[in-house]
C-alpha cells in the first residue's frame, strides 16, 4: 500500500476550495490604510473645522461649512457647472464615438491608419491638449484666423473669454481628445458580434439602421457600460482641461467643484471649506456611478 507524501496531503488541503489565509494581503491593506483610508478619515474630520491648512490652531465648526456651501453663490454655480459639463461631455463623447466606430468596422482600406489616428488624441497629456487649445481657441488663435480666411468673420468669437460659449468650449476640447477612447470601446464591441447575426439581418431585410438599432445595439450593452461610466465620473472629477483652458473664468463662468476646490485651498487658504466642497464632490461621484452602474447593469441583463 503506497502512502501519499505529507507534503501532497498538505497541498491537496490548501487547493480544497479554502479561503486564502487574509494575512497574505495583509501589507498591501496596511499601505492601502495608510496611503488612502487614513488620509481620507482625517480630511474629513477637518471638512468640519476652519482649519486654514498652516496653522496647528482651528476650531470645531460642526456643519457649518457645508451651511456656507449651501448659501455660497459660486459653490451653487460650480456644482450645475460640473453636471452640465458631465452630462454634455457623455452624450457628445459617446455619440461621436459610437459614429466613429461604426465607420471604422467596415472594409475600407484605410480603416487601421483611421483608427490610429482618432485614438491618438487620448494618448496625449490632458495638460498639453488643454494648453494647445487655449492658444488655438484665442483671440488672434488658428480657429478664428481660418474662420477669417474662409470669408467667415461674423463667425469669430473669444471662445474662451466669452462666458456664453467658454463651458461649450471646453466641453468641445474634451469631446476632441477622448471621442476616440469611446470609439476603440465600442469597436471592441461591434467587432465581438458574430457576423452570422449580420448575414441573418441582411437575408431578413433590415436596413442599416434597423439592423444596428434592433440587432447591433442591444449586444453592445457592456460597451456602453463601460463608457457611461467612464465618461461620467471623468466629466464630474474635472480639472486639469478646465484649470488650464479658463482657470474658471471668466469670472466664475467655467468653474468647477474641482476648480472651486483648488482656489479655496490655496489661493485663500480656506481649507477646512475646500475639504467640505471635497466630500461633497465625493459623494456626487458615488452617487452618479453607483446608480448609473444598476440601471446600466440591469439594462445589461435584460439585453442578453
Amino acid at each position: 500500500m503506497t502512502t501519499i507524501p505529507k507534503r501532497h496531503n498538505r497541498e491537496r488541503r490548501l487547493g480544497s476550495g479554502s479561503i486564502p489565509p487574509w494575512w497574505f494581503a495583509a501589507p498591501a491593506m496596511l499601505l492601502f490604510a495608510f496611503v488612502v483610508l487614513i488620509p481620507s478619515a482625517r480630511g474629513i474630520y477637518y471638512a468640519f473645522t476652519d482649519w486654514d491648512g498652516l496653522s496647528p490652531d482651528f476650531s470645531w465648526v460642526g456643519f457649518g461649512n457645508f451651511t456656507d456651501m449651501v448659501g455660497d453663490p459660486n459653490a451653487r454655480q460650480a456644482v450645475w457647472h460640473t453636471l452640465v459639463l458631465a452630462v454634455a461631455i457623455t452624450i457628445i463623447q459617446n455619440g461621436f464615438g459610437l459614429l466613429l466606430a461604426l465607420g471604422v468596422n467596415t472594409m475600407i482600406k484605410s480603416r487601421n491608419v483611421l483608427r490610429v489616428l482618432l485614438f491618438a488624441p487620448a494618448v496625449i497629456t490632458p495638460i498639453v491638449t488643454a494648453y494647445l487649445w487655449r492658444n488655438l481657441l484665442g483671440p488672434d488663435g488658428a480657429v478664428n484666423s481660418l474662420l477669417g480666411a474662409v470669408g467667415l468673420e461674423s463667425w469669430r468669437q473669444d471662445w474662451l473669454g466669452d462666458p456664453q460659449l467658454a463651458l461649450w468650449a471646453i466641453v468641445g476640447v474634451i469631446v476632441w481628445q477622448f471621442a476616440g477612447y469611446s470609439m476603440v470601446i465600442f469597436l471592441a464591441g461591434l467587432q465581438s458580434v458574430p457576423r452570422e447575426i449580420y448575414e441573418a439581418a441582411a437575408i431578413d431585410g433590415t436596413g442599416p439602421v434597423r439592423r444596428f438599432w434592433w440587432v447591433v445595439r442591444p449586444l453592445l450593452a457592456p460597451a456602453f457600460t463601460i463608457n457611461l461610466m467612464l465618461s461620467i465620473i471623468g466629466g464630474i472629477k474635472l480639472f486639469d482641461q478646465v484649470y488650464a483652458l479658463t482657470g474658471g473664468g471668466p469670472g466664475h463662468a467655467t468653474d468647477t467643484i474641482s476648480t472651486l476646490i483648488y482656489k479655496d485651498a490655496f489661493t485663500l487658504g480656506e481649507f477646512g471649506y475646500s475639504i467640505a466642497l471635497a466630500v461633497v464632490l465625493t459623494i456626487i461621484v458615488a452617487v452618479a456611478s453607483t446608480s448609473q452602474y444598476f440601471v446600466l447593469s440591469r439594462n445589461e441583463r435584460a439585453a442578453s
